[in-house]
């Protein structure tokens, strides 16, 4: 891991993930880069005389004196750091910069959300999730010397998924991360006997691994009323650091509909959450 994307509002949530990617980059000498967006109208930038103009230009310099304050925190210290101040207003702009910039995971904070706000409005971190080709993790409470020895990692089995499995395989391989593969059976048509379920997990992990499985990985089978409740739930119980989702990124009337776990937990739990997309580049 060489770089991590930041971004930040200046709140304290964006604290809580500047503390977690800062210790990250210490484990891994990586480079962080904080992002700004302004989500300032584009006439503002176009019309050089008017009064419009200057007010950009004060909210530039506004951003980049916040910069200097945020940034002088004790646990920063002999970290590389870069920032960036960019007129973004729809926040799956944030997978560009990520890209432009080849950073290898974005860490973000979030104040979740609930009820109709969430149904109506969203909340950033859902979108930065639902979008990202770059593996995100979702920091929502202080968690100083943040470390992920304990992983939960939620899975269907799907063939389809393979290459975003093996992403987050190597991702938790480079931690060090003891991973749990979490298989959860759901009431209703979705429900699957044990044999089957077995012999899904059996099949994945064939094409996977070649019928093996990494010292640092073992299964569970365990039944819920919601894929997210069976996650949390399984994760409370080991005492887990960390919980990882394979998101597919719906948009539109699916995403309304089907929603996605990666959102919801991201949203919801207190955990950390990493999601890793579906269909992103190995």
């Amino acid at each position: 891991m060489k770089k991590i994307l930041v971004p930040i509002d200046f709140s304290e949530h964006s604290t809580y993930a500047t503390e977690v990617a800062a210790d990250m980059a210490k484990t891994y000498d990586a480079e962080i880069i904080f992002l700004h967006m302004l989500g300032l109208s584009e006439a503002i930038f176009t019309r050089d005389e008017s009064q419009s103009f200057l007010e950009a230009q004060f909210y530039m310099k506004l951003a980049k004196k916040r910069f200097k304050e945020f940034l002088d925190k004790p646990f920063l210290k002999n970290i590389k750091t870069s920032q960036t101040v960019q007129n973004y207003k729809v926040f799956e702009e944030v997978n560009a910069v990520a890209k432009e910039n080849n950073a290898d995971l974005i860490v973000m904070g979030s104040h979740g959300s609930d009820g109709l706000s969430e149904i109506f409005v969203g909340s950033n971190t859902e979108k930065v999730v639902r979008t990202s080709e770059v593996p995100v993790l979702v920091i929502k409470r202080p968690s100083p010397d943040f470390k992920a020895e304990r992983v939960v990692l939620g899975l269907d089995f799907q063939i389809e998924t393979m290459p975003a499995y093996h992403k987050a395989e190597r991702f938790f391989a480079s931690m060090k991360a003891e991973v749990h593969l979490v298989h959860v059976n759901l009431p209703g048509i979705k429900f699957m006997s044990t044999k089957e379920i077995q012999s899904k997990i059996d099949m994945f992990l064939g094409v996977a691994h070649h019928n093996g499985l990494p010292r640092n990985m073992q299964i569970a089978q365990i039944s819920s009323y919601s894929v997210e409740e069976g996650m949390y739930n399984h994760a409370k119980n080991i005492d887990a650091d960390l919980i990882s989702v394979i998101t597919h990124g719906r948009k539109g009337l699916a995403h309304f509909f089907k929603g996605s776990i990666g959102e919801a937990l991201a949203n919801h739990t207190e955990l950390p959450v990493m999601t890793f997309k579906h269909n992103a580049a190995p």
